[in-house]
Formats: structure tokens, sequence, C-alpha cells
């Protein structure tokens, strides 16, 4: 028959195990390692068999099996351990968290966080890569530390791809639609008690998108859903697959995820005082705030000063070509009734946005996001400069450095990715209750000595075998499916060797990220595998986006190269890659390889989760591990620079990292000593330890998200809405004025200065301002002075100009005393930027005049 509806029917069981459904739709399961065992000691070949889906496994679970559970003391304890926990966690003491002893007077606030795929568990595949799992995780520690925090975005059917690949080596995808019935959300319901469902307007038509609710530990995930009545067939696949279709399709899901999202906000009753979007597919949400506030009666330009007061943004890519626009036609056709609702025409709705190119002009949802957000940053502090180099134009006249886009180096939650071999071993050795250290380096530079060489080797060695026999159950099963015989297929059980060197790269199969960088020498990489003293193998795993077609020619060309006569057993692909494989690839392989094109990698976290588990990073000094890497703790590959040819750059790395590899990393694996106990390199497994696990964890990054972002912006929010709007109306009125007259804004300094001043000596530099209407509270002069370097003057000093007098012409005259602390070649001149006291940033307006 054909399927009109699908639910789930749990047994009826005694009430002790019922509280596992409890506990199934919580994701807090998820990274607690006994919850875990709870579901998998029950039937552990059905867990493996539902993808370690609690609510999947209750439903499929042999009535019989849960019985006898009930009746088992050994299980009952372990069960009552687990419970408690689990309600512990969810309901703290007033002042338990980290947030509620920092910030007790905000607990009443709400964080709302925006994104287009959240990472969480294997069982729901609505992820694709690095994005996804960092959403994942910052949702996880978020509810760890207490945070006033709910997330938005979508419950893909038909999530992410299934990925096969083909005798030959081609990439397959296959989509297989998520039963919501099986998995841990329910339905959302509002103050109401109804459930809810919002619309948007498209084309010609409305849309609606069910609401269904995840709980991750603490913090409530909004995901959407358009597969609902009375939506056509085209738009219920609107947010079916995730990334898929044409720009209308794209557009469509943004409308959906902003707009929506917003709409979805308000129906559940929730007001957030602070806002964050997770990269610009979201940035639709900041219009929509701006709609509601100009229905209440503000113009745009003010409700845009209440919309940027209390938002962040942050940027992932960094490259153009990655960042979503728009061509106006399309913009047309899906916001020309949209505009006037913020009181604005076309070409004012088109210049929020507006990107120019060579070849015209674009929407650029990028550009949307940085003008209607009031915070800005990057994922690394390498990305946070190539972000304000990318992005510069917004601010024309700023040197690159100036640019208001900061950085936060991105993280991982621990205990979703450490393995839970070395989780005992830390209990062990450092502290039963080392978690509530993890992001302090003091007692990781104290305890991790503690750990001994033997048990730490022990222990990656279990972690290894595990990923071994993982692999090679992985390997049959495909081969299985291709229709391969028996003789084939048992070859696999002796694929992969644990006494050799195992390099893991697994990550998405974009081309800028280089797979097959070690392919380009293949004589050199045959004598690095094959030499029987010191074995070399290499597991590969990763999916190319379906429309990716030299994504997939990279992936082709590793499983050709796995399957031939000289790689055989050496090289190994493994097929869809996921959150499952990701944590026996982290924790089970010797080095973790990444080789990206510097500076492409904006970020980048699976390496931190190698080093989390003990493995060393072999990488190009790109995204985190430019900050990362101390010289003992890994390998950097090549030099710390651009290069003008992308080609001269793969050689250049390419010969860097068979050098490393041939010379320094695999010689210090396999330097033994007395007791079969590479000394030295545990020794870099432990300085990985040390070094990485504090300061890229998820809990740093959070704090520091807390501190410098949300917070600040909380209370902006409180001050912004005193009085009616007050304070804002008066900002947006005065932008305006400045706006309409600074083209006429005109500054010039007295005579230049060439020659030479020796140390102590100072000049004393005028300058005048004609103002145009304007006022000198208006305005901050500054004299800006730095080194030079190569021609180029490097701002780094700024010294502010006080206001002399008004001149009979009607110039005003301000003055300033340069002195260099320095001996040096230096240049200088001087500048005019507007300022006021409700400003967020001295160069929020983007406007500057230089002498």
């Amino acid at each position: 028959m054909k399927v009109y509806g699908r639910i789930t029917v749990f047994p009826i069981m005694p009430s002790r195990i019922s509280r596992l459904y409890e506990l199934a739709y919580n994701l807090w399961w998820s990274w607690h390692p006994e919850a875990r065992e709870l579901y998998s000691s029950l039937d552990p070949e059905l867990w493996e068999q539902v993808g370690h889906n609690p609510v999947r496994f209750l439903s499929e679970a042999e009535p019989q099996k849960l019985e006898q559970a009930a009746t088992n003391s050994q299980y009952l304890e372990r069960y009552d351990s687990v419970i408690n926990d689990f309600d512990h966690y969810m309901h703290p003491r007033q002042d338990e968290t980290w947030f509620s002893q920092n910030y007790p007077h905000l607990q009443d606030k709400t964080i709302a966080y925006f994104s287009a795929e959240f990472g969480l568990h294997e069982s729901l595949p609505i992820y694709s890569g690095g994005l996804g799992i960092l959403s994942g995780d910052h949702c996880k520690e978020a509810s760890d530390l207490g945070l006033p925090f709910v997330g938005v975005g979508f419950l893909y059917p038909q999530g992410y791809f299934i990925q096969h690949v083909t005798r030959d080596g081609v990439q397959e995808a296959l989509y297989e639609k998520l039963h919501f019935s099986e998995a841990p959300a329910t339905p959302a319901v509002g103050p109401d008690g109804n459930e809810v469902v919002i619309s948007v307007d498209l084309p010609g038509r409305r849309i609606y998108a069910k609401v269904w609710k995840l709980m991750v530990g603490r913090v409530p995930l909004y995901l959407m859903d358009t597969d609902v009545d009375p939506n056509a067939p085209h738009d219920r696949e609107l947010s079916a697959r995730l990334y898929a279709g044409d720009r209308e399709m794209r557009i469509s899901q943004e409308i959906v995820l902003g707009i929506g999202g917003v709409r979805a906000l308000r129906a559940l009753g929730i007001s957030p005082a602070a806002w964050h979007l997770n990269e610009g597919h979201a940035a639709f949400l900041s219009l929509e705030r701006c709609r509601e506030l100009v229905a209440q009666g503000l113009t745009f330009h003010e409700a845009r000063e209440v919309v940027t007061a209390n938002s962040l943004f942050t940027t992932h890519t960094p490259v153009p070509a990655g960042n979503d626009t728009f061509n106006y036609d399309l913009v047309d056709k899906y916001f020309s009734s949209y505009w006037s609702l913020l009181k604005l025409n076309r070409d004012q709705f088109m210049e929020v946005a507006r990107e120019d190119h060579g070849w015209g002009s674009t929407y650029g949802m990028t550009v949307l996001a940085l003008k209607l957000t009031g915070q800005h940053n990057g994922v690394s502090k390498l990305h946070g400069a190539v972000s304000r180099k990318m992005w510069q134009f917004l601010w024309p006249g700023l040197d690159v450095d100036e640019v208001p886009i900061d950085y936060i180096t991105n993280g991982v939650h621990t205990f979703s990715w450490i393995a839970p071999e070395i989780n005992t071993l830390f209990r062990r050795y450092l502290d039963p209750d080392w978690g509530r250290y993890v992001d302090d380096p003091a007692f990781w530079d104290k305890r991790i000595d503690m750990l001994p060489d033997d048990e730490l080797w022990k222990v990656h060695a279990t972690r290894k075998e595990l990923l071994i026999n993982y692999a090679r159950e992985r390997l049959k099963q495909q081969h299985l499916r291709l229709g391969e015989g028996s003789l084939q297929i048992d070859e696999f059980e002796h694929f992969l060797d644990p006494n050799a060197f195992i390099i893991g790269f697994a990550r998405r199969f974009a081309t800028y990220k280089r797979a097959a960088l070690l392919f380009r020498d293949i004589e050199r990489l045959k004598r690095l595998l094959n030499n029987p003293e010191r074995p070399v193998q290499i597991v590969f795993a990763g999916k190319a986006h379906p429309a990716d077609d030299p994504g997939k020619a990279l992936i082709e060309q590793i499983y050709r190269a796995s399957r031939s006569p000289e790689f055989k057993g050496k090289i190994v692909f493994l097929e869809n890659y996921d959150i499952d494989m990701a944590r026996y690839l982290v924790s089970g392989t010797d080095l973790w390889l990444n080789t990206p094109i510097r500076p492409y990698e904006a970020s980048g976290t699976s390496g931190q989760k190698a080093a989390l588990n003990g493995q060393p990073n072999c990488s190009i000094l790109d995204g985190w591990w430019a900050e990362g890497f101390n010289g003992e703790n890994g390998w950097a590959i090549g030099e710390e620079r651009e290069y003008h040819d992308q080609e001269i750059q793969a050689e250049a790395d390419s010969i860097a990292l068979y050098r490393l590899l041939e010379e320094e990393v695999v010689p210090s694996f396999f330097e033994r000593g007395e007791s079969g106990v590479p000394h030295r390199w545990v020794g870099a497994m432990k300085e990985a330890i040390r070094t990485c696990t504090p300061q890229y964890s998820m809990r740093r990054m959070v704090k520091e998200y807390t501190q410098r972002y949300y917070v600040p912006e909380i209370e902006q929010s409180v001050q912004v809405g005193e009085n009616s709007y007050e304070e804002v109306r008066a900002l947006a009125t005065w932008k305006e004025r400045v706006q309409k007259y600074w083209d006429g804004v005109q500054l010039y300094v007295q005579g230049q200065r060439e020659g030479q001043l020796s140390l102590g000596e100072g000049i004393i530099v005028k300058a005048w301002v004609r103002l145009n209407n304007l006022a000198p509270e208006d305005i901050s002069v500054e004299l800006v002075y730095g080194e030079t370097r190569d021609e180029l003057a490097i701002p780094q000093h700024t010294i502010p100009m006080e206001y002399s007098k008004r001149e009979q012409d009607g110039a005003y005259r301000f003055e300033a005393h340069l002195q260099p602390e320095d001996s040096g070649s230096i240049a200088y001149n001087v500048r005019v930027v507007p300022t006021h006291p409700l400003l967020k940033g001295k160069y929020e307006m983007g406007l500057i005049r230089w002498a």
C-alpha cells in the first residue's frame, strides 16, 4: 500500500526501562559514554544495524530482551547511574552552571543561533561537513555551560547524501528519507499548546513549514520542514536535501531559514536578546527583524540600528566563490513585494547587499550579513585576516588591519570526540573529574606528564586495532555490494597492518583541500609505503559535493590507486564518511594529515579532534594549525606564506611533505625503546594533548563568544529598547545627516615634512577640516603613523588630534604633536572619521577621509 503516515509504537515496559525512551529523545546521550553503552549492551548487533539511533533501537528491540534487562541487577545499577546523571544534568542547581555563576542576571534572556546544518549524531544526517559539526558542537557546549540558547535550522527529510563508490571509483549519491517517527524529534508547540507551522511568501504562492524540536541536552533546537500540507509537491521538496537544487531552490531555502526562522521563534513565544548568524545562509533573518520593527513604526534606518545592536555574524568561507550571491532578476522575483514592507524602494533594497563585480552587481548574502549585524568574526586568526582583506571594499579607505572583522578560533566538543579508552586513561591518571578542567591550560601543563608513556601507547594501540577492524568490515560490506567474490572479500581481512604507520586523511573532497597532494610523485610514494622495515599506510575518507566533478575525480583517482597492485592494502578509501566513521579515524590513525591550499582552510576541526586523542598533526600552516603548531606537537608542511601560482605551491608543498615523512615523521614513529614504546613519538602525542585539548576546546570557544559577543549584545539589546528606541532614533537621524553631507567634507594638512628627526624630537602637525554643515563633535581627526615597508606605509599608531579653533574662512583647525618613540623610517597622514557616543565601533559607518 502507499504510505500516508508513519508512527513508531513502543512496547509496554516496566517504568524504569521506560525512562530509556525519555532519554532517547534527548541528544545528551550522544556524548555521554555510559548512556550509549546502556543501549548498545541490550543488543549490540541491533544497535549497529539501526545506526546508533536509540529511538529506532527501542522500537525494534525485542520486548523479551528489555524485560530481561529490567530484572538484571548489574544492568539496573548502571541504568540508575545514567538516569541520575541525566536528571542532574537537565535540572542543575540555580548557581551550578558556568553561565548562571557568571551572569545570573541574564538567565531569562535568550541567544538565538541560526545555521543551515547541524551535525549532532550520525543518526541525524542533516549535516555535510565542518560547518554542521561546528554547529552541533556549539549547541552541545552551550548546553554544558548552561547558556540560555536556542538553535534554528532545517530538519532535512533526505538530509545529505549517502555515498556509494562504484568498482571504478565513481561516487554515486543516494538519498534515503529520514522518518521523523524514528528520530529524536517531536513537533514543536507554541504557548497555546498547538503545533507550530509558519508560512513565508514565495513568488505567486505561500508555503508552510512545520517546526520540530530536538533537545540537545538543555538546549532546544528548532528545525523546519516544508514536506507538509498544503504545500505543492515542488515546495514540499524545498527542505528535502541539504545544499541541493539550483539558485531558485537556494534562495527559497534561505528565505525559509532566515525569514521563516524568525517567524518560528515568534510563534514559539521566544524573543531573543542576541542573534548569531552562523554563515550567510541565514542573513535574511535581519531583514525580517527590520520588517517587524518597521511595522511597529520605525524607519528602516532606525530598525537597522536596533537589529545590528544585538547581532553577530560568523563567516566561514575564505574564497569569494563560496559566498552566496543572487542576480538582481532573481531578487526582483522573490522580494518585489517585500521591500515595500521595509519602506524601501528597489534601489535602496538592492543597495543594502550590493556586491560589485567587473561584469555587474549581485545581491550578496555575506554583504547583507555584514551590513545588518553589529559584530563580525572569522574562525581562526589567519581566517580573520583573510576575511578583512576579502571584505575591505565595504570599508573603503580603511587599512586592511582596521576592518571590523575579528576572529574566534573554532574548537571541538570534547566529550563528543574523545575515545572512551582515552577518557578512562585521563580519569585514571589526570583526575577522575578531569572534564571540569577541559579549557584550563594550567591543568594540562601540570598533569600531562602523569600519563605513563606505555599506558598511553597501549590505549592508542587498542584504538588502532578498533579502527582496523572497523575499516576491514566497511570494506567487506562495500565490496559485497559491488558483487565481488569470496576471494576478493577475504583479502580485506589482511588490509591495514597494526604495526604499520597509519596516516589519516578524512574531510570534504573539495579541490582546495588537495587530497591527492601525496600522489604528485608516485615513485616516491611507492618507496614510502612499501618499505618493509618502516611500512606506511593511508586511510582516506570523504564526500565530494554531488555537483563537484573535480572533487569526485579526486575520489576516483585515490580509489583507483588503492586497488592498484602497488598500493593494494596500503591505501584504503572508506566510503560514506560520517560522524561514526570520524570517531574511529581521529582516535585510531597515527598521524592526521591536512594539505589545503593556504589560506583557503578557514579553520578546520578534524585535526583538533585527532590531537585530543593523542594524534600529532602534519599540516599546512593554515586555519587553526597556523596558530596551534608549536614545533613539538606535530609537523608543519611547507612555508608560512602564499604563492602566486597554485601549481608552484603544490610542487613546493609536496616536496616538503615527502621530506617530512621520510626524514622526520616516519623515523620518529619507528624509533623504539627496549620496551617497544616509541618514547619520542609518545612525547609528540602528549604535547598534542597538552597544547590542543584546552586551547581548541568548544568550551573555550563558547566562553569566548559569550564574553566578547553574546553578553554585550544582550546588554545593548536592553539599552536600545529603552524609552521607545529614543537613542536609536537619534543615532539613525545623525547617521542620515552624516551620510548626506560627508562627500562635501574637505581635509588638508599644513605642508609635508620630509627629512630627519633625532630620537626624542617631535613636530606639530596641523590639519584643517571644512565640515559642510557638520559640526566638530560629529568627527574625529586622527594622526596616523607607522613604518614604511616596500614603499608602503604600515599604520601602527593613532594619535587623536585636538580641536584648536575655527578659522575666519570657516575651516576647523586640529593639532597633534608627533614624537616617535622608536628610530627608523616612518610615514604619517591625517584622517577624519565620523564619531558618535552610540556607535558600536569607530569604523561602523565605513566612512573615512584622508588628507
